[in-house]
């Protein structure tokens, strides 16, 4: 189902904040890119109706159906050291959830790093660039597909699926927006503590779960024992090692 995106709603009740709509482009990581090389302030949202070259972690792609998505890109300027900075993407995971649940009553699950499941399968992801003086999130969330093609059939899910309803796509974007201001506030003056506690209560992946990890070429499995204070996955793989997952894609086992 395609709708129309009513940017002036937004643009209402968010004065002072630049929001930029488009109803298809290439990529809103790359319309962020613009807004950040122009010098725009903290905060600045480019936002499409479709894409057509979606970026995903990784260098994969992002399904963009046409109006059936909200698909927006954020410029942050964050005064965190570089340490501090693989904290960003959960502290986004947080955000997501706190806007779907605040938008839809729907309460989803957080696999590390960036992606937002809904009965097991995707319904949002994260993907974060560093730009030197700021950083770029993008955020994808599947709200009103109806289905998707079958290659990602069997992964991918949408807020209307689950909750048999449509979703206001201006309603999921405000309510990400605020989510987006106060996670990231509370991770530069509450440091890595609290957001390590809430990801690490929001998501059933981070502890006690039997996995299978990607990472650098390599399969490991085991069971997960929690974040390092850095925002990483700690893995006890089944022979035994202690091992820290820096990038790799989590998928479940089943024990």
């Amino acid at each position: 189902m395609t709708t129309a995106f009513d940017v002036e709603w937004l643009r209402a009740r968010l004065p002072g904040r630049r929001i930029e709509y488009v109803a298809r482009t290439g990529s809103t990581m790359l319309d962020a890119e613009a807004l950040l090389r122009e010098g725009c302030a903290h905060g600045s949202v480019a936002v499409a109706g479709e894409q057509v070259a979606g970026q995903g972690r990784l260098g994969r792609s992002w399904h963009s159906e046409p109006g059936a998505g909200l698909y927006a890109s954020v410029v942050l300027r964050l005064p965190l050291p570089a340490p501090r900075l693989p904290l960003v993407t959960l502290a986004l995971g947080l955000a997501t959830v706190d806007a779907v649940a605040l938008a839809t009553g729907l309460r989803c699950d957080l696999r590390w790093p960036n992606d937002v499941l809904a009965r097991g399968r995707k319904c949002a992801g994260i993907l974060v660039q560093n730009h030197g003086d700021a950083l770029i999130a993008g955020i994808g969330i599947n709200a009103n597909h109806e289905r998707f093609p079958e290659a990602v059939g069997d992964v991918a899910i949408s807020l209307r699926m689950v909750t048999g309803r449509e979703q206001s796509r201006e309603l999921l974007l405000l309510a990400l927006l605020d989510s987006i201001d106060r996670r990231t506030a509370q991770l530069v003056s509450a440091g890595a503590d609290a957001i390590l506690h809430d990801f690490a209560k929001a998501s059933s992946f981070v502890r006690g779960r039997r996995v299978a990890v990607e990472d650098s070429g390599r399969r490991l499995t085991g069971v997960t024992e929690g974040l390092d204070p850095a925002g990483f996955l700690i893995l006890r793989t089944d022979a035994g090692a202690r091992e820290l997952v820096l990038s790799g894609g989590v998928r479940p086992l089943e024990a």
